[in-house]
């Protein structure tokens, strides 16, 4: 068995490598893993999991290790630095997934009508100059983290439907994106409403559409790990995907349903607040909490045909191999799929 390191897992995704390598597997009891994520609000489920003890009950010793973009997770995923992850499908996943190194297992955030979903934003500067639909993209720039993420999709499906051309612009990480929006470097970005919001709320940026108008049940994230403990450790993958889905039942009673009420929302907001806007006093964040809430997928449901959508996008972009199929992107053997 061969373990990727980082460098190695690059060379995957770019095809200079074409050997697979596979995580390590964890310990039989009490396993310790890690479980890669992001700090937005739709990463909710590995959140309430840790820390209502759901990962625990079922075996895992569970540490959190935090990225600022999709593509690192792939590779950390690969390397067996990270054994499970929530993010976008991105080219590099894909690539990865091409390599036999990765499998997507689950669903964990969808657009979904009647829930406000990911916003289209505009600079300042451009929506004075006109860019106040996403009918006037046509030129425009349009902030991604990188050629192949979630954003590019996003902004080209947008872009098609419009009948108009975009200039995408690849700026790494979030913030930096962000930074470049609000000063007007770019002239356009998407992005969850957790973001969006208290972006359009401070006057810097502008909401000009959303996501869902564009691809209603978007499977916008997923849950990933390697081959290896997709096929191998499924003992492993089962828990941590059923300690998973208790944490996102959760959240969706607390934040979407309110069926807990006052009292219930205001607990899952302290909760989230430990990992999202924590450079903000709890008062301050806890809008923004709240009004970019999103449903996440009941038992890490996977919307199978937003699934096929994206890799045929990658694959008609060439920014995947032609020869990808569903299968060997997806094990779709753990949760249900639609």
């Amino acid at each position: 068995m061969i373990t990727l390191n980082r460098r190695k897992a690059l060379g995957l995704m770019g095809g200079a490598v074409t050997a697979a390598g596979l995580a390590t597997p964890a310990l039989s009891q009490n396993k310790k893993i890690t479980v890669g994520a992001l700090r937005f609000t739709s990463h909710s489920g590995s959140f309430v999991a840790v820390e209502r003890g759901y990962f625990a009950d079922a075996g895992l010793d569970v540490e959190l290790k935090f990225f600022q973009a999709a593509q690192p997770m792939a590779v950390a995923i690969a390397s067996g630095d990270v054994d499970y992850a929530v993010t976008a499908i991105s080219g590099g996943l894909i690539s990865l997934a091409d390599k036999g190194a990765i499998k997507v297992i689950g669903g964990a955030l969808s657009e979904e009508a009647g829930i406000d979903g990911q916003k289209i934003l505009a600079s300042d500067a451009a929506f004075n100059a006109g860019l106040t639909s996403p009918a006037g993209l046509d030129g425009k720039s349009f902030g991604m983290s990188t050629a192949g993420s979630s954003f590019h999709y996003m902004g080209s499906k947008v872009a098609e439907a419009e009948g108009v051309t975009v200039k995408f612009k690849p700026l790494q990480k979030v913030g930096a994106i962000i930074g470049a929006l609000k000063s007007g470097q770019i002239d356009a970005w998407s992005i969850v409403p957790h973001i969006a919001k208290p972006l359009a709320g401070s006057g810097a940026v502008h909401i000009i559409g959303s996501i869902a108008d564009y691809l209603p049940d978007y499977q916008v994230t997923t849950v990933f790990t390697s081959t290896q403990n997709a096929s191998d450790e499924k003992a492993m993958t089962g828990d941590f995907l059923a300690g998973f889905s208790k944490g996102v039942a959760d959240y969706n009673a607390a934040m979407v349903d309110k069926t807990g009420g006052a009292e219930d929302e205001t607990a899952m907001v302290d909760l989230i607040h430990k990992y999202v806007y924590t450079d903000r006093p709890r008062e301050k964040a806890a809008p923004s909490i709240i009004n970019g809430s999103m449903r996440l997928n009941a038992g890490a449901a996977l919307n199978m045909g937003s699934v096929e959508d994206q890799l045929n996008w990658f694959k008609s972009e060439n920014l995947v191999d032609a020869k990808v199929t569903l299968e060997t992107l997806v094990d779709a053997s753990y949760v249900e799929t639609t």
